[in-house]
């Protein structure tokens, strides 16, 4: 899976990674060439008293140095830029497939675990990739050419390096093989923190309200400790390998010493020449301690691209259509739900079951019902943030699944069950509904929504600052701008999901007499909690357990449907619903 992401999105920066290739291969060759010219000056330079010599070898050494660092620098540079390049490409990737999700999609993997593999997961796929462009190719060239460079030297010594190669590479195994596992229950570790502490920010004033900070601190505690043990023992394992080899490489060089400075009295190599092999072992050391360092990094890395590449193929379930249809304009505002019925995967029962009504411009449908009944999965079949699994939903004498998205959506002005903002301003929410409209369209908006007092007695208007989510507005004026945004869209069919919840009876009452005007030549389906609040409803939906028990108008319902008598007997008391228990 790594391997695929990597090969698919690094595609487009092919010619920066050359460079990084052929740069880091100059470099190396370079380093590798400066003990043999150090070798040459002590042996032949400083031997013979020739300070020319010196002189002109010293020349080739800092050339030799200028190019290897020179070298160095250009492929950081552009390996930098290719892994940084990656990044912004895979969160843009990311970015881009969750906004085509639906809602069973999101919530099958979860707004934390998204958040989490957008940014942390790509960042240790990033670090790989930054990592690889200064390792891997820099590590394999310095290790062959530091064996070969030091058998040119001195071909005797040759075994020294025929025992330390192998026992350096079987150090670094077996200390990668521990260290692995415990990199990948890491990754686990890490979500399992990002989960909770997600929890525990959200849901801060329940938290509060049941008086559960202990529990929910020894909860975090919990699971930060057994992040700290797992990383505790990747890093006592990663501690271990530097000493481990470094007391290889020494026993090596005193070997090389030891039976080099054998050599040297016997007249078989030069000073400058075990110097130079002394120089090799610890070039060698060097690159098989680099490859470790990335060989840690690419099971973490392994583990997030799967999660990565798992979301980046995943399709949504609400598929374009391929045959688009152009809307009919004469049927603008036109709503039919043909026996409808909705299930998410696996369940037991369906959500919806041949759920069935119409609505024409100028009438208001209300959805009543007892809590989960599927009154808001209901409301979210008419603009596809899910698909309805048998029977139709019609906009405008059309089938949803061929509209456009985005024609779809222009047709529809959503007020959901919970009013979210944006970060921003007043403004900018409410040009969310319209980009184009103008400011006395959005002091009307604010007007029928009644918002516009609390919006003017802001000294800055318009121009009010929102915080993330609206927290800085108290849940009836977040709800009122909700509202508003809808109607700055001026739709043809406005779902109101709850949308007057939060308000009280004399507010409630001034907004929907607003509303009656604007809304005369559209479609307005509301789901509602009150039943004061839909009386004059022209068509009432009661559900039950996602099945339709009864449709009609209050007084009908009254008379013919129990379940809605009971609603109504429980909110308004049995002499308001005309003595019908």
């Amino acid at each position: 899976m790594l391997v695929r992401l990597l090969r698919t999105h690094l595609a487009p920066y092919r010619t920066w990674l050359v460079a990084v290739v052929v740069l880091q291969g100059l470099g190396v060759i370079a380093a590798l060439t400066l003990p043999s010219l150090n070798a040459d000056i002590i042996d032949n330079g400083v031997a013979a008293g020739d300070t020319g010599y010196i002189w002109r070898v010293g020349a080739v050494m800092l050339a030799v140095s200028a190019v290897q660092l020179l070298c160095s620098v250009g492929a950081a540079w552009y390996g930098g830029r290719a892994a940084m390049s990656l990044g912004r490409d895979l969160r843009a990737a990311l970015f881009h497939r969750v906004g085509t999700f639906s809602a069973r999609e999101v919530a099958h993997f979860g707004a934390p675990s998204l958040i989490t593999r957008t940014t942390n997961d790509v960042q240790q796929v990033q670090m790989l990739v930054a990592m690889a462009s200064i390792i891997a190719v820099t590590s394999p060239i310095m290790m062959v050419g530091g064996v070969v460079m030091a058998l040119r030297e001195d071909l005797g010594l040759g075994w020294v390096l025929a025992v330390t190669v192998p026992a350096l590479c079987v150090c670094v195994a077996g200390v990668v093989s521990r260290m692995v596992p415990s990199f990948r229950l890491m990754q686990v570790r890490i979500d399992e923190v990002n989960r909770i502490l997600r929890e525990q920010i959200a849901g801060i004033r329940v938290v509060r309200a049941f008086v559960r900070e202990r529990d929910e601190t020894r909860r975090f505690a919990r699971a930060n400790d057994d992040l700290t043990e797992v990383a505790v023992r990747a890093g006592r394992w990663m501690a271990t390998l530097f000493p481990l080899g470094l007391l290889v490489v020494n026993m090596a060089s005193v070997a090389v010493i030891w039976f080099g400075g054998h050599r040297v009295d016997e007249g078989q190599m030069g000073v400058g020449a075990l110097t130079a092999f002394l120089s090799y072992l610890m070039l060698i050391f060097m690159s098989v301690v680099m490859a470790t360092f990335m060989l840690m990094q690419v099971p973490r890395s392994a583990v997030c691209a799967e999660r990565v590449a798992e979301v980046l193929d995943t399709r949504t379930s609400v598929t374009p259509p391929t045959d688009p249809v152009e809307p009919d304009p004469a049927r603008r505002g036109w709503l039919d739900l043909d026996r409808v019925s909705f299930a998410y995967p696996g369940a037991d029962a369906p959500v919806l079951a041949e759920v069935s009504f119409s609505a024409r411009p100028g009438q208001t449908v209300a959805v009543v019902g007892s809590t989960g009944s599927g009154k808001t999965t209901l409301v979210n079949l008419v603009p596809r943030l899910v698909d309805a699994t048998v029977g139709a939903v019609r906009v405008g004498g059309t089938d949803v699944r061929r509209w456009r998205a985005e024609e779809l959506w222009a047709q529809i002005g959503l007020v959901p069950q919970r009013a979210w903002l944006f970060s921003g301003t007043v403004r900018s929410n409410l040009l969310h509904g319209r980009p184009e409209a103008t400011e006395e369209e959005l002091w009307e908006a604010l007007e029928i929504a009644q918002a516009r007092d609390f919006v003017a007695a802001s000294p800055e208007g318009l121009d009010a600052p929102v915080s993330q989510g609206g927290s800085n507005f108290s849940g009836g004026q977040r709800q009122r701008l909700a509202i508003a945004r809808a109607v700055v869209r001026r739709p043809a069919i406005y779902l109101l999901d709850d949308a007057f919840s939060a308000l009280d009876v004399a507010t409630d009452a001034r907004l929907r007499a607003a509303l009656r005007p604007i809304t005369r030549d559209a479609t307005v389906v509301v789901v509602a909690q009150r039943v004061s609040s839909i009386l004059e409803a022209d068509l009432i939906v009661v559900l039950d357990d996602g099945r339709v028990v009864g449709e009609g108008t209050h007084a009908q319902l009254l008379a013919e449907c129990p379940t809605y008598q009971e609603i109504v007997a429980s909110q308004l008391g049995v002499e308001a619903s005309g003595g019908v228990a």
